[in-house]
């Protein structure tokens, strides 16, 4: 699947980059260096441009082999990233996928995650023929059980497993 770009009103979403128009890597470096970011991500580590980098090339691998959509959120004047949002575990013969979202520290609060979020969904669900999107996030996450209330999610409850972190997991369900 080839990226595709989305108006999202306020912001656009597009797919990350670095080259010599847009780079994105000093912004994603800050964002995963945050304490916040940290405590929920623990899969991924940017703390160099080479990780960064790593990092684009293998979102770009992800929408090619249909594993996943992944989004930066824009600015949209000066194309400076805002955050991320994404459908993950894209299984396009079941129409599922997990839903993503994070935000740059300096810019949270805002609304940015709902709006970018909803804007993913609209394009899963009309775009991709998707039928169910999921959302699961730590049990000390507030601001995502707001994102997830916001966007039309239905709350499930925690999860058996728990993340990474120890924590419980609490998922959310939404359909087309």
């Amino acid at each position: 699947m080839e990226p595709v770009e989305i108006n999202a009103g306020t912001y656009y979403l597009r797919q990350l980059r670095a080259d010599r128009h847009i780079d994105d890597r000093p912004a994603l470096m800050e964002a995963f260096a945050d304490p916040t970011h940290r405590k929920y991500v623990l899969n991924y580590r940017l703390r160099t441009l080479d990780e960064a980098t790593e990092y684009v090339t293998l979102r770009a691998a992800q929408w090619a082999g249909d594993e996943r959509c992944s989004w930066a959120i824009a600015e949209p004047t000066s194309g400076r990233l805002l955050g991320e949002v994404g459908l993950r575990e894209l299984d396009l013969d079941k129409a599922y996928a997990e839903a993503t979202v994070w935000v740059h520290p300096a810019e949270r609060g805002k609304g940015i995650a709902t709006t970018s979020l909803n804007a993913a969904l609209r394009f899963g669900f009309g775009g991709l023929g998707l039928t169910e999107v999921s959302y699961r996030y730590e049990e000390s996450n507030a601001a995502s059980a707001i994102v997830a209330e916001r966007c039309g999610f239905t709350l499930i409850g925690p999860e058996d497993d728990r993340a990474p972190t120890g924590e419980r997991l609490i998922r959310w369900h939404r359909t087309s």
